[in-house]
């Protein structure tokens, strides 16, 4: 197990505990001391004293592993510390040792070795000889990070988020003068076509490494004899050292010796003068000087981070990988057999997930160890599911059943299978769903925080060669009862579901408790369904649940696949099927009959929806599920309506004021209206919830539910209707507004996901893309979703075609696949004709016949591309957009075959070899047999929380976008600590939390800081996310962006051209992200390539943003001052006149960004004057001698350069500080005149106030270095168009992008009444304000943060009515009844507002 215990050096890693965010439960008293570290001095085991830094919460064995990862003491291992003659026990933490304090002598003491410990030492030591690159991270078809490579820059301290210890590496210097003159590659420049994959990963920047030793394997004498092993011998290993001698050791419990044995005898006897050596090294070092001499070389070289060295928790594929496909280099150390000592026994990863589950979550320390140990044990299982599909495909495991059509198979503690088919479901595609909802109904219940006792299995999903398994670790008690796996559950106690049956006990009792507040977390409505034997079942979940009280006395839910409601778009012939069970369709009939005329519209669509949308639809498999992130945000819109109906009630009956007081019945008939008409399932209290088994096939529901059956069908329709007609439409706006948006496959479904809309509705997104009017500023966008769409539909087709391939001929088959995809009229007689070639050079006839005599190989283009389309039109409903051939992708959306190869790849798990492909070639197939190295097994499993960082990093989120930048920064430190402890950083959530810190810090004015935490950012996104995902591509700008401004211009220009060829392989030149990188190189370059970067820059930005947008005028100012610099001063006025107008009409007049322009347009006019006067007076012929030019300073583009990239963005308003200064007073009033706060109230309020002031004003000026501004205010340009005219869009409105993750507000503020200086108007709009807000849930996933998951609820009962609390106090009260436990709302984003307890809370 990897330690409990962030391995790195440099950080400050005193603790304080996280400081809670208003409404937060973590109760106080897990607050660290600050100054808990101290050294102690490390003596002994032979290696050179040396002082080690700890920590006092520190157990002894965090201390071992910290001193084992020291370049002094590796590659030793079986060592322990003693005090005082004392060995320490190893899970003693250190500040409770008597006697150990800063100073204390510790010695290291060798603990004698046993067989297992044995061996993995030696592993530890080939670890160290085996010199690790990108290549062997290729190798292994993980995602290698190229950054120290391609910079050649050592980031050994760039864990280093204080910043104060930075030192930067010498090679930046000699990298510095050595690149200075050098221009970017042919490729790299505006319209260049060319795409060489060569370019993507570059060789190791590492010498080729020493050859320690000419070999290492067992000796041929193994296994030991049996009366060696007793006395103590565990292995003989054969060593043949560089100096040609060879030479036998033999392994025992005290270590290393040189035995007598030779080639040819054996005598296991010690050798004459041969000492025992517990470190093998030592040995190695002993009887080999040149070993000795290339080994302290090895231990010399610049040690890396834990960030570059530790394995990552999941694999994160590569699609390319090395440029060789046979070993350039003789493996050393491949016999000695280490990977092959198999575990003696399969490991129960339930029992192992379920105790790190029941750890204590008391303190903020035993939270953290809990999040690190399920980490671990949640990778661990991963990795032994891909191991187990590799295993199960290729055929080595037999299944444990009979049935061949639902094979199930157990393989190394894990219970593995394909899922039978069913037609009720939709087949095999209805089997892959069942699957993956499965997967998602785990990590739903997974994540409900604060609720023990309710168990999962751990569940991942993985496909493989064409096949979908699905593993899960084995259930308690069911280990040995393959025979009879249907009856065994029941009779092991099943206690809960549809075929559970009657009974009673307290074990029930308590499973149904459990039930019952996990559906109030998953907003699920308690119901009753007639079960198959006629009796009425009450149920939480939907009817394939099932509750078990396991062997291990846990309670287990099971299939949960059907957790989330159903998609009422995609289930039509449903509809009625609900109501014809409930005894009531007395007006079914009627309906049916002029509703197959086109007659009957079912309440809940809106009008025209069918017309307009096509929908309701059939759908190729019968599991469409709405996700949980769209059941949040419906319930969200649901309660703006609901906001909106009470306000609408209260003014018809007299008006606000007079209705809000104590025990009026016209504000209790308001709420009760408002409720039936926005459908809660409450009348008195709006609480929204779903019935999962609705619009489910089969499912009977008794008569006395026919009411709340209806009420739910509504609801369903309503929010398979709000897809359509609200999200759908928030994301192209997003699309339309934002110059980050998505770039692949797997950033459109991230931002998608983040709207819950699925995939199921690229057609529909494609729909609304084409019918927008800013159809041609989105085709970056329908560039993505059309490719999002074919690559999908390929990869079922590849699915299926790979089902009908032997082993042998696995790759030429997918060679074969993808020459017909990207080929046009590619026939596979060409295939067959360059096999025979081939195999004739080479001697092997019998690969070519093989090769024609297959059915895969009679596969042609036009065949796959009919299959390909047949299946996007089945499931997407789109017909004709995809063409006749690859061609017409080309032509019509300008896709690239290359970013098409890219996605089937990491989709499919497909690994090339990386060499440059020429897709066009239709005489020669591009892609060779030779070319597919390897296919890895593609997992989707549960995403483990990082509660503690998560919230952290969240707080840190809501400071920025109140302007606090120093809360914000030590939120940030404490994020990234957090997540350091728990997962070692390699986390995509800590990539986006050190970009936001790098981002923070560079605004406060340290930029070494900013640059040292972004090249942290940088090596976890290449690592976690892929070297070449969108994310990565916006971290190499950011870091570029840092080392300019520490006056590293080379490497700057290296991590900009890196991300621009980057997007060029992932997306092309046509997208706006490409405009900010050119933007930032034509800031940068040298003169001969800006005004080409930059003249391309303004040009995306023009045809993506138009003429009028910010984007537009800072690249029309960017390359009028080039223009300047050049002495062009005709052409630099035209340019910026065109941003002058443009700032006009964003801005006005009066801001600072417009008087600038102003300005330097002034400046510009009077120097083109001048010119223009010398030129006359001079003459043409010395022209060139009188024209002044007009240089921006290093300062004035760095700042340019920031605004670019959206570091720091242009405030909207010079007015938004007076505005929240008015809003704040007026908040202050209206709760001083409901008693809600005491008469100081309103001097908070403005202490906070001038405190977000003073904190804005220290980061700088917001736009260019010479002017001022406000940068702290984030740029407003979401829902913007919901405010009023008079109020200008704050914090709620605020995105933070820097961190290439857009991250959206946490509180989405979204009223839409006026302010008003009247008192009475204040309270009303706070009242509305207040119940509009949304706080998170508890179990909000990892990779969503800021996303709006959860909505606070309005509790009006009469008995609160007939109290002395006045009707506003009432409506500002959350009441949970949707998973939104212990928070409290915040008004218009800011934390201080009225909490349920009435006080004023920061």
């Amino acid at each position: 197990m990897k330690d409990k215990v962030r391995r790195g050096g440099g950080r400050n890693q005193a603790k304080t505990d996280v400081i809670s965010q208003a409404g937060g439960n973590d109760a106080a008293g897990m607050k660290q001391d600050e100054d808990t570290s101290f050294s102690m001095k490390i003596q002994g085991a032979g290696v050179e004293p040396f002082e080690l830094q700890v920590h006092g919460f520190w157990r002894v064995q965090d201390a071992v592993m910290a001193l084992l990862s020291r370049n002094e003491v590796s590659p030793r291992s079986n060592l322990s510390l003693a005090l005082a003659g004392t060995t320490l026990d190893p899970l003693a933490e250190l500040q409770s040792l008597k006697g150990l304090k800063a100073g204390t002598i510790v010695r290291l003491v060798e603990e004698p070795y046993t067989s297992r410990s044995a061996r993995l030492h030696l592993a530890r030591v080939l670890e160290l000889l085996r010199t690790s690159g990108p290549q062997d991270a290729l190798r292994e078809g993980r995602s290698p990070s190229v950054l120290e490579t391609l910079t050649h820059t050592q980031t050994s301290d760039s864990g280093l988020p204080n910043g104060k210890s930075l030192k930067r590496s010498l090679s930046n210097m000699k990298t510095e003068s050595a690149n200075q003159d050098g221009a970017p590659p042919e490729y790299l420049l505006p319209g260049s076509s060319e795409r060489p994959l060569m370019a993507l990963l570059p060789h190791s920047s590492q010498p080729e490494a020493p050859r320690h030793l000419r070999d290492l394997s067992l000796s041929c004498w193994n296994p030991p004899p049996g009366h060696r092993k007793l006395q103590g011998d565990f292995l003989y290993i054969t060593v043949v050292t560089i100096e040609g001698k060879r030479y036998d050791i033999t392994s025992c419990p005290k270590g290393f010796f040189l035995n007598r044995s030779t080639e040819d005898v054996f005598d296991p006897r010690p050798a004459q003068s041969s000492s025992v050596f517990h470190c093998f090294t030592d040995l190695l070092c002993h009887i080999s000087p040149a070993f000795r001499q290339t080994f302290n070389t090895l231990k010399n070289r610049p040690q890396q981070t834990p960030v570059e060295m530790i394995p990552t928790p999941y694999h994160t594929l590569s699609w390319l990988g090395p440029s060789c496909a046979s070993r350039t280099h003789r493996n050393t150390f491949c016999r000695l057999g280490l990977e092959e000592q198999a575990a003696t026994q399969a490991p129960d990863w339930n029992e192992e997930l379920q105790a790190a589950r029941d750890l204590p979550q008391g303190s903020l320390e035993e939270r953290l160890q809990r999040d690190r140990t399920l980490l671990q044990v949640n990778s661990a299982f991963v990795r032994a599911v891909m191991q187990g599909a590799e295993t199960v495909v290729d055929g080595f495991v037999e299944p444990a059943n009979g049935n061949p059509e639902d094979p199930a198979f157990l393989w190394g503690g894990l219970f593995m299978s394909q899922g039978a088919a069913s037609a009720m479901f939709g087949g095999e595609r209805g089997r892959r769903a069942a699957q993956r909802l499965e997967l998602k109904g785990v990590q739903a219940y997974s994540d409900l925080d604060g609720l023990q006792g309710l168990h999962t299995l751990p569940t991942a999903v993985v496909d493989y060669r064409g096949v979908r398994l699905s593993a899960q670790g084995l259930a308690p008690g069911l280990e040995g009862s393959e025979q009879d796996q249907e009856t065994t559950p029941a009779s092991r106690g099943l206690l809960y579901g549809v075929n559970a049956g009657p009974q009673e006990s307290s074990q029930r009792r308590q499973l149904l408790a459990l039930l019952a507040h996990a559906a109030k977390f998953l907003s699920l409505q308690r119901h009753v369904v007639v079960a198959p034997n006629g009796h009425k079942v009450p149920l939480f979940t939907s009817v394939d649940a099932q509750g078990l009280l396991g062997a291990d006395g846990r309670f287990y839910i099971l299939d949960v696949f059907r957790t989330f409601p159903a998609d009422a778009n995609f289930c039509p012939e449903v509809e009625t099927e609900g109501q014809s069970v409930t005894g009531e369709e007395e007006s079914d009939p009627n309906c049916n009959e002029v509703e197959e005329k086109k007659g009957c519209v079912k309440e809940g669509w809106p009008e025209s929806y069918h017309e307009n949308s096509g929908l309701p639809n059939s759908f190729p498999h019968g599991l469409c599920r709405l996700t949980p992130e769209l059941v949040q945000a419906f319930i969200q819109h649901k309660h703006f309506q609901f906001t909106q109906h009470v306000r609408k009630k209260l003014d018809e009956n007299g008006g606000f004021e007079e209705c809000a007081t104590a025990g009026d019945s016209r504000a209790t008939e308001a709420v009760r209206a408002a409720c039936k008409d926005v459908g809660s399932v409450s009348d008195i209290i709006f609480e929204m919830r779903f019935i999962p088994n609705v619009f489910s096939p089969g499912i009977s529901f008794p008569p006395g539910e026919s009411k709340s059956t209806k009420l739910q069908e509504r609801l369903l329709r309503e929010a398979a209707a709000f897809i359509i007609t609200h999200q759908i439409p928030a994301f192209v706006q997003h699309c339309l507004q934002s110059n980050e948006a998505p770039m692949d496959g797997a950033s459109l479904k991230q931002e998608l996901r983040k709207r819950g809309v699925n995939l199921r509705y690229l057609g529909h997104v494609f729909k609304a893309i084409s019918q927008s009017e800013h159809k041609e500023r989105l085709r970056h966008i329908m560039r993505t979703v059309i490719s999002e769409i074919f690559i999908r539909s390929t990869r079922r087709v590849f699915n299926s075609f790979l089902q009908g391939v032997d082993v042998p001929s696995v790759s030429a088959a997918v060679s074969h696949f993808l020459n017909c995809l990207l080929v046009p009229h590619f026939t596979p007689t060409s295939v067959g004709e360059e096999s025979k070639k081939k195999s004739r050079r080479r001697g092997r006839g019998a690969g070519a016949g093989a090769c024609e005599s297959t059915p895969w190989s009679t596969l042609t283009g036009s065949e796959l591309w009919n299959l390909v389309c047949q299946d996007a039109v089945e499931t997407y409903n789109i017909s004709d957009c995809l063409g006749s051939g690859p061609n017409h992708l080309v032509e019509q959306y300008g896709l690239q075959k290359l970013s098409l190869l890219r996605e089937f790849c990491l989709k499919t798990g497909v690994q090339l070899r990386l060499r440059d492909y020429f897709l066009d070639n239709q005489n020669k197939a591009p892609i060779g047999p030779d070319d597919i190295l390897n296919i890895f097994p593609v997992v989707k499993h549960v995403h483990m929380p990082t509660v503690d960082a998560s919230k952290a990093y969240r707080a840190a989120l809501n400071f920025i976008q109140k302007g606090l930048l120093d809360q914000a920064h030590e939120h940030l430190k404490e994020a990234t600590y957090l997540f350091g402890r728990v997962c070692d950083d390699l986390q995509p959530e800590a990539c986006y939390c050190h970009s936001l810190f790098a981002r923070v810090a560079y605004l406060q004015g340290k930029p070494a800081e900013a640059r040292s935490v972004q090249l942290k950012a940088v090596v976890i996104s290449e690592r976690v996310l892929g070297f070449d995902h969108p994310t990565t591509i916006q971290q190499y700008a950011l870091l570029g962006v840092y080392m300019y401004a520490g006056g590293e211009t080379a490497l700057a220009q290296k991590c900009l051209l890196r991300a621009r060829l980057l997007m060029l392989t992932v997306h092309g030149e046509d997208h706006p992200y490409t405009a900010t990188l050119d933007s930032c190189l034509g800031l940068m370059l040298t003169e001969e390539q800006r005004g080409q970067f930059l003249k391309n820059a303004l040009r995306l930005n023009t045809s993506f943003f138009g003429p009028t947008d910010l984007h537009t005028a800072l690249s029309e100012h960017l390359l009028a001052q080039w223009m300047c610099s050049k002495g062009d001063y005709r052409n630099a006025m035209t340019h910026e006149k065109e941003a002058l107008a443009a700032f006009t009409s964003l801005f006005g007049e009066d801001h600072a960004q417009t008087r600038c322009s102003k300005e330097f347009l002034s400046t510009i006019t009077k120097q083109a004057v001048k010119v223009e006067r010398s030129l006359r007076q001079a003459g043409a012929d010395c022209s060139e001698q009188t024209v002044e030019c007009l240089s921006p300073t290093t300062e004035t583009i760095l700042e340019q350069m920031v605004l670019v990239t959206g570091i720091r963005r242009i405030a909207q308003s010079d007015r938004l500080q007076e505005y929240k200064q008015k809003h704040l007073e007026l908040k202050a009033a209206v709760q001083r005149e409901l008693g809600l706060i005491p008469p100081n109230g309103p001097a908070a309020s403005e202490a906070v106030n001038g405190e977000e002031k003073s904190s804005e004003q220290e980061t700088g000026c917001g736009k260019e270095a010479e002017d001022g501004g406000n940068p702290a205010a984030e740029n407003t340009s979401e829902s913007q168009q919901e405010q009023p005219v008079e109020e200008v869009s704050v914090d709620s409105t605020a995105t933070v992008s820097a961190n290439g993750h857009e991250v959206e507000s946490a509180v989405e503020n979204q009223h839409e009444e006026k302010t008003d200086a009247e008192s009475e108007g204040a309270a009303s709009d706070v009242e509305v304000k207040v119940v509009n807000e949304s706080v998170e849930m508890k179990s909000d996933a990892v990779e969503e943060n800021g996303e709006i998951n959860g909505a606070e609820e309005i509790i009006v009962s009469p008995s609160v009515l007939k109290s002395e609390v006045t009707w506003a106090a009432v409506v500002s009260k959350p009441v949970i009844t949707n998973g939104t436990e212990d928070k409290v709302s915040a008004v218009n984003g800011v934390e201080d507002g009225v909490t349920v307890n009435g006080t004023a809370e920061e």
